[in-house]
């Protein structure tokens, strides 16, 4: 959406394809973060776009047994925004779509499924569209594949791709918030067990860190197992976890961490997940997305202008966006061998890593984390027009 309304915004005739009738996704990635709100302020767009339902997030702050610690702060940020804003994936998305409208070559079509490729002599020329009303072909100069790590436009183009692994999946739900219960975003660490609590102002989005495919023996164990897990956590949500009444009320996101090695072919490029899925460590997946639609639409913009991009134009694309990718998940892996997989498969109580001791001993290097997360390794930035 992003991308679309960069090109639209260059004059360059865009369709969107959503296969969904509306936005409203739960337990989507919902962090948006410093590197993001500085392309709206370059947009001319952060007043309006601050004006919808959010919360800011100064701090990250986590619980290591009874121990609680700073571990990112956003203050010192060289950006407009010193926060990451809190807000549903639908409300951003909508937003990108209302701002697009105001330009004539911005297109939406919503319930419009892209099942298949449409090849021609060695290229991409469009794709195959699944709608209520029917099958149909849309044709278009490049295809972008941005439909997510289990992208089909990725799968049918046969892209290669490494996978580069997860020790763990999560649980996500909601739970009820009171005024009472603080108005910081938590970790909660301990032997065995991982609880994060988002702050969405009326509810807790709470995310229970598992290993690698242990849903099926966590829902044996059964619910009132898992709600007391939950309570052990974090105490202060003993008397509301039976609002979880039943395994519907939990979702699964199994995680990825995987690129691709070639992010196109002839006449189609995959951005965002489709081109690497991000783990959800940091929650940096959706604004390495957006920045890989900045760095696309600043290059192929003027190609796009012009008529068909070259193969070396969308090679470009790649090649700008390839070290931010590469480590920010060699840093997602790090954590995930060195602390997530240690935590999950512990049974002792848990005592600090060293960078954490550090962190809590020496503020200013809470800058180091917060700009990592918030800023990232290459930060995109609107051309002007």
């Amino acid at each position: 959406m992003m991308l679309g309304f960069l090109l639209a915004r260059a004059g360059v005739e865009i369709l969107v394809l959503e296969k969904h009738a509306d936005f409203l996704r739960d337990f989507r990635g919902d962090t948006i973060h410093p590197s993001t709100l500085e392309l709206m302020y370059e947009l001319g767009l952060l007043e309006e776009f601050l004006k919808r339902p959010h919360q800011e997030l100064q701090e990250l702050r986590g619980q290591v047994g009874n121990e609680t610690l700073t571990l990112a702060d956003f203050s010192h940020l060289p950006t407009h925004c010193k926060f990451i804003a809190l807000m549903p994936q639908w409300d951003f998305l909508n937003f990108l779509v209302e701002q697009g409208r105001r330009y004539p070559a911005f297109h939406v079509e919503m319930q419009a499924e892209a099942t298949d490729l449409l090849n021609e002599n060695g290229r991409v020329v469009g794709v195959r569209v699944s709608t209520p009303q029917g099958q149909r072909e849309v044709r278009a100069n490049l295809v972008i594949g941005a439909d997510g790590r289990h992208s089909v436009i990725r799968a049918r183009a046969g892209l290669p791709s490494v996978n580069l692994g997860a020790p763990m999946d999560v649980l996500w739900m909601r739970i009820s918030r009171r005024p009472s219960d603080g108005d910081q975003t938590f970790g909660h660490i301990d032997r065995g067990k991982i609880l994060v609590l988002i702050n969405r102002e009326d509810y807790w989005q709470a995310a229970m860190v598992i290993p690698k495919g242990a849903a099926d023996e966590v829902r044996q164990r059964g619910l009132p197992v898992f709600r007391g897990e939950i309570a052990a956590l974090a105490p202060f949500l003993r008397d509301r976890v039976d609002e979880l009444r039943d395994w519907k009320d939990i979702s699964l996101l199994t995680v990825a961490v995987d690129r691709l090695t070639q992010w196109s072919r002839p006449g189609l490029l995959c951005i965002g997940d489709a081109a690497h899925a991000m783990s959800p460590i940091g929650g940096v997946g959706i604004n390495l997305a957006i920045q890989d639609a900045v760095a696309a639409a600043n290059i192929l913009g003027p190609a796009l202008l012009r008529g068909t991009p070259t193969a070396d134009d969308l090679r470009a694309v790649q090649k700008r966006r390839t070290f931010p990718t590469r480590a920010t998940q060699r840093l997602q892996l790090t954590i995930q061998n060195n602390v997530i997989r240690r935590v999950l498969g512990s049974t002792k109580p848990l005592t600090l890593p060293w960078f954490f001791k550090l962190l809590q001993r020496i503020p200013y290097l809470r800058r180091i984390p917060a700009r990592l997360i918030g800023v990232g390794f290459r930060p995109e930035h609107i051309r002007r027009r």
